[in-house]
């Protein structure tokens, strides 16, 4: 693993399992796309309050040193975790990530009420709600 020291405000004293990771370290993990190439990072994970169930992954990118960056919730099921990248892949491409649904305003919490449903039709997925 390329992470042997704990990033900038991690707990050191949490640790991952082979199936469990803490929610600080998913926080700022790279994610490739299809075709290998670096998109982004991850810039929050969104629960659901009651169930605990992953809602959305925000993965931000298209800015310059993180001003700037357009916001990407994609659906939780669409990453899978590449050790040898030490981050996430996803099955689609930078291009077509950006068409997916995005917002700029990272404290917008609205926004996910109103377009959860065409973010899961976007990458054909089920919503966690179902």
């Amino acid at each position: 693993m390329l992470h042997q020291e704990p990033r900038a405000g991690q707990d050191p004293y949490v640790k991952d399992t082979p199936s469990l990771i803490a929610s600080d370290k998913v926080e700022g993990t790279r994610v490739y796309g299809a075709d290998g190439q670096h998109i982004g990072s991850i810039e929050r994970v969104l629960l659901e309050k009651r169930g605990g169930r992953v809602a959305y992954a925000v993965l931000s990118f298209g800015g310059f040193l993180g001003i700037g960056d357009d916001y990407y919730p994609l659906p939780w099921e669409k990453l899978n975790y590449d050790e040898e990248l030490d981050g996430y892949r996803i099955d689609l491409t930078k291009d077509q990530i950006t068409g997916a649904p995005r917002y700029n305003d990272l404290e917008d919490d609205s926004w996910y009420q109103d377009k959860g449903r065409t973010i899961y039709d976007y990458y054909g997925v089920p919503p966690y709600w179902v």
